[in-house]
C-alpha cells in the first residue's frame, strides 16, 4: 500500500533577544516574547526584491525609464499587499471581519494570492490615472518577472504549511503531524504550487533571453493564461473547512474564492492574448526607433515616387555596406525604442 513520502520539514524562527541589551530600543522588546525572523516573511520579501530587481533590470535593457518603472512598481506591489489583505479576509474570513472590523487593517494576518493580484491591477490603473501617463509596457515587463518572485512567495507557503489539502495516502502527500500524535498524510498546496510555477519562470526567463522586443502585453498573456488552470485544478485538493484544520478554504458554490477568480484573471489572459496576436510579430522584428515613417495619407505615391523612396527605407531599416556604423550609445537608442513602444501602448 502507497504511503505518503515527503516529510514534514519546517523553518524554525530567528528570534532577537538580543534586541533588549540595545539601549533605547530594548524598553520596548518583552524578554519573555522578542520580536523574531519569521520564514515566511522573509521568503516574501526576498521574492519582492528578486522580482524588482529583474523587472527593472529588463526594463533598463529597453530604455524604458528607470524613475518612472519603479514608482509604478511601487505603487503595483504596495496595492497588492494591501488587496491581498483585504480581500483575504473579506473572502475566507468573513466572520472575523464582522466580529472585528478592524481586523480589516491588520495587513500582516494574512494575504491572499488573488486579492494580491487584485489590488495589483487596482494599482497600475490609479497610477495611470495619477501620473496620467502610459504605463502597459513597463507592466508587461513586471509580470514577466513575477514568476521568479512568486517561486519565492509560494517557497515560503511550503515551509510554514499553511495551505493544506485533504488526507491522502499519495506518495506525493506530506506527512503532517496529528493531534493525537504522529503523522497524517496531506496534499500540500503551498509545496506543489512552488514546484509547478519554477517551470512558469523558466519558459518567461528563455523567452525573455530569445527575444528582447516582444509587442506589448505578450508576458501577461503568458502569465495569466498558464497560470489559473493549474490553480483552479490544485484547488479541488484543498481542505475543505468541514475538516476543522488551519488554513481550510471556505468554498462558494462548490468552489474555492481562489478558483471562482481563476475566470477572471484567465479571461484577462485571453483578451491580451487577442491583443498580441493583433500586433503581429512586426514589433519584435523591426526595432521601432529605426522604422520608416508612412507616407502621409492624402499623398498617394506613384511608381516613380515609390522607386526613389525605396532605397530610403531600405537605409532606415539597415545602413548600407561600407557605411558608417550606427554609434549611438545603447542607452539613447533604448529610450527610442521606449518612446515608440509608449505611443503603440496608449494606442
Amino acid at each position: 500500500m502507497a504511503e505518503p513520502l515527503i516529510p514534514y520539514l519546517s523553518a524554525p524562527e530567528l528570534p532577537l533577544g538580543f534586541l533588549q541589551y540595545i539601549p533605547l530600543l530594548g524598553e520596548l522588546v518583552d524578554p519573555a516574547d522578542p520580536p523574531s525572523i519569521k520564514p515566511f516573511g522573509t521568503l516574501v520579501a526576498l521574492g519582492v526584491y528578486v522580482g524588482s530587481v529583474v523587472a527593472l533590470r529588463r526594463g533598463r535593457r529597453r530604455g524604458y525609464d528607470e524613475k518612472m518603472m519603479a514608482d509604478a512598481l511601487f505603487w503595483v506591489v504596495a496595492a497588492g499587499f494591501i488587496g491581498g489583505h483585504v480581500l483575504d479576509a473579506v473572502f475566507y474570513h468573513p466572520r472575523t471581519v464582522l466580529r472585528d472590523p478592524l481586523y480589516l487593517v491588520k495587513l500582516w494576518d494574512g494575504l491572499s494570492s488573488y486579492g494580491g493580484f487584485a489590488g495589483s491591477i487596482i494599482g497600475a490603473f490609479a497610477w495611470i490615472a495619477y501620473r496620467r501617463r502610459p504605463v502597459l509596457h513597463s507592466i508587461d515587463v513586471i509580470v514577466g518577472a513575477f514568476p521568479l518572485a512568486w517561486v519565492f512567495g509560494r517557497a515560503g507557503c511550503a515551509v510554514v504549511h499553511d495551505h493544506p489539502g485533504m488526507l491522502s495516502d499519495a506518495w506525493f502527500a506530506v506527512r503532517f503531524p496529528a493531534p493525537g500524535g504522529g503523522w497524517v498524510g496531506r496534499y500540500d498546496l503551498g509545496l506543489y504550487e512552488c514546484l509547478l510555477t519554477i517551470p512558469l519562470a523558466v519558459v518567461c526567463a528563455v523567452l525573455w533571453r530569445r527575444r528582447l522586443w516582444r509587442p506589448v502585453g505578450f508576458y501577461i498573456a503568458v502569465t495569466c493564461t498558464a497560470y489559473p488552470p493549474m490553480r483552479f485544478l490544485l484547488d479541488f485538493l484543498r481542505a475543505g473547512p468541514q475538516e476543522r484544520v488551519l488554513g481550510a478554504d471556505p468554498r462558494y458554490g462548490g468552489l474555492t474564492p481562489a478558483q471562482w477568480a481563476c475566470f477572471g484573471l484567465f479571461g484577462l489572459g485571453l483578451y491580451f492574448v487577442w491583443r498580441v496576436r493583433r500586433a503581429g510579430p512586426a514589433v519584435a522584428r523591426i526595432d521601432p526607433a529605426r522604422r520608416p515613417a508612412p507616407p502621409p495619407p492624402e499623398q498617394e505615391a506613384g511608381p516613380e515616387q515609390a522607386a526613389e523612396a525605396a532605397p530610403t527605407a531600405a537605409a532606415a531599416v539597415e545602413p548600407p555596406r561600407g557605411a558608417e556604423p550606427d554609434r549611438t550609445p545603447e542607452p539613447e537608442r533604448g529610450a527610442a525604442r521606449a518612446a515608440a513602444v509608449e505611443e503603440t501602448d496608449s494606442g
